[in-house]
């Protein structure tokens, strides 16, 4: 997983429910997190990991992530970053 993130999607299920290996994964290509078992999207540790490989990867979490205050800052989008500060 260190090599290719995206290689995820290529293993069995029991590895895509692999915190580890997700976690992993989403290090190397934060889309990897696409591929992840849907238990694993809720870990915010996983979350930030993948949006710090690749900020898009917002899009893809889920509706609880995407309002939690630490990765609305990591995105650019706390309260601060709407009014111009930092």
């Amino acid at each position: 997983m260190r090599k290719n993130g995206l290689d995820l999607k290529c293993l069995p299920k029991h590895f895509k429910k692999d915190r580890e290996i997700v976690l992993a994964a989403v290090r190397n290509d934060g889309f990897a997190i696409a591929d992840a078992d849907k238990k694993l999207l809720d870990d915010k540790e996983i979350a930030i990991e993948a949006i710090k490989n690749n900020i898009n990867t917002f899009l893809l979490l889920n509706r609880k992530l995407t309002m939690d205050k630490d990765i609305l800052s990591l995105v650019g989008l706390d309260e601060n970053s709407k009014k111009g500060e930092k």
